[in-house]
């Protein structure tokens, strides 16, 4: 595996939501312009302004993208978190569609204020893609991960151990996006994908993988190291 260069941090609207925050722009000031003029009011345009510039705020926070870097050179047997967000599950599972035994799952889950931005949680390689439609059913709840549409990323890290890496849908999200190519070299600090509006990110790990977070705790993706492999 190559070494990965350090750059500054910075924060950048990321791509996915340039169509949405110029459409979402031009629409919330007509919307303020049509509601001053429809309405008898005494209210002044700018506090109309003020209300949906709000609500635009709000959407613009959610399409930031924080450039990060991992702060450390050694990431051998390190999974590091996939997204930011909320530890959901914690706990061992049946994985019957690829692994066909028990699993460790790590779920985290992204609210609407969260960076919706994945990252990959290992160095290695991908060794698929898969996408699967689906329900919306809220993230957080456990049907959601087989349920809910989703998209597989399976990794095989520079051991020969493969991690399962899933984007889900949620009940607001309705749009996952997969940058992750079958073949391709994929490293912490690059970008796997992004979900829009709400979602959840489910890792799989070989039984006996070392947990280095807890239920409820909040993790910076690309930052907070969730896992360690075992040799």
């Amino acid at each position: 595996m190559g070494k990965r260069i350090k750059k500054l941090k910075k924060i950048r609207i990321h791509r996915e939501g340039t169509d949405t925050l110029i459409y979402g722009f031009i629409l919330i000031a007509a919307i303020a312009l049509l509601l001053h003029r429809s309405f008898d009011t005494k209210i002044p345009f700018w506090a109309f302004v003020t209300v949906f510039g709000a609500v635009y705020c709000v959407v613009l926070n959610f399409f930031r993208c924080p450039i990060r870097y991992f702060n450390s050179e050694d990431t051998e047997k390190l999974v590091v978190a996939p997204a930011d967000g909320k530890v959901v599950v914690i706990e061992e599972v049946e994985e019957n569609e690829y692994f066909h035994d028990r699993r460790l799952m790590i779920s985290i889950f992204m609210s609407l204020f969260n960076v919706h931005a994945n990252w990959f949680p290992v160095d290695g390689q991908v060794k698929f893609v898969r996408h699967f439609n689906g329900n919306f059913h809220k993230a957080w709840l456990p049907k959601a991960s087989e349920e809910n549409e989703h998209a597989d990323i399976m990794i095989t890290t520079p051991e020969g151990t493969d991690i399962l890496c899933r984007q889900i849908a949620g009940a607001v999200a309705r749009r996952i996006v997969t940058y992750a190519k079958e073949g391709e070299e994929c490293f912490i600090d690059e970008h796997l994908g992004f979900i829009k509006f709400g979602s959840r990110v489910d890792v799989y790990l070989p039984v006996g993988t070392e947990v280095c977070v807890k239920m409820g705790q909040y993790t910076t993706g690309d930052q907070t190291v969730i896992a360690k492999l075992k040799a």
